[in-house]
């Protein structure tokens, strides 16, 4: 049993229904510059593509 990657757990949410949600890049710095409309709608979370919520499901879960 391989244990679960922490930095992953902070960066990932899984829904009741096993979807896995990331959040959009560019958050951090350097957002004066973009528009409040590229921002606001860039705050929800993003489901992942099947392929990648695969590779990550074996890391996220115990």
């Amino acid at each position: 049993m391989n244990k679960t990657k922490k930095a992953l757990i902070k960066r990932f949410k899984i829904t009741k229904n096993g979807k896995i949600l990331r959040r959009q890049a560019g958050q951090n710095h350097y957002r004066s510059k973009k528009s409040g409309e590229w921002k606001r709608k860039n705050r929800k979370w993003i489901p992942l593509s099947k392929t990648e919520a695969q590779k990550l499901k074996k890391y996220l879960t115990k």
